[in-house]
């Protein structure tokens, strides 16, 4: 019994050095902040048009990261998505290029994310401005090409 709760207080405590670029963390820092997300990952041309839809309801730690094979210009819609989001248009080395906040539920109107977006990450609609989350800030995510990424796993 006591190795067990030794190996589990070795792995408890490796944890945070390893979450950030846990494939289902996603993290986010800015001047005078920082979060970090829960993460479901949508890769595939099915996982991103279904993305958030059908959904009643999203825990405030929670979120969608959408991931692009390349960068590219991209739009996105409230069609079928029943809670408000706020939508986190991301570069390919993880700034910030964007940040919609409270995207409508079901609006069918197209929110322009811009062009050489290559992330998204959805989150609770009104979360961004009450944690601070702004243009510039810098994404985590073992997604990110990380010879290219502004914060790279191996960085704090």
């Amino acid at each position: 019994m006591r190795r067990f709760l030794f190996g589990l207080a070795g792995t408890i405590a490796a944890l945070p050095a390893f979450a950030g670029c846990a494939p289902d963390v996603a993290e986010l820092r800015w001047d005078g902040g920082k979060a970090r997300f829960r993460v479901e990952i949508a890769d595939t041309t099915e996982e991103r048009a279904r993305g958030l839809m059908f959904r009643d309801s999203m825990s405030s730690g929670a979120g969608m990261l959408f991931v692009f094979e390349t960068p590219r210009e991209v739009g996105f819609w409230m069609k079928n998505t029943l809670i408000p989001l706020d939508m986190i248009f991301v570069a390919p080395d993880g700034r910030v290029a964007r940040v919609h906040e409270n995207a409508v539920p079901q609006d069918e109107t197209l929110i322009p994310g811009g062009s050489g977006i290559q992330y998204v990450l959805e989150i609770n609609g009104g979360l961004a401005r009450r944690l601070g989350i702004v243009e510039g800030a810098e994404l985590r995510h073992p997604a990110i090409d990380q010879a290219a990424a502004l914060w790279p796993c191996a960085g704090e």
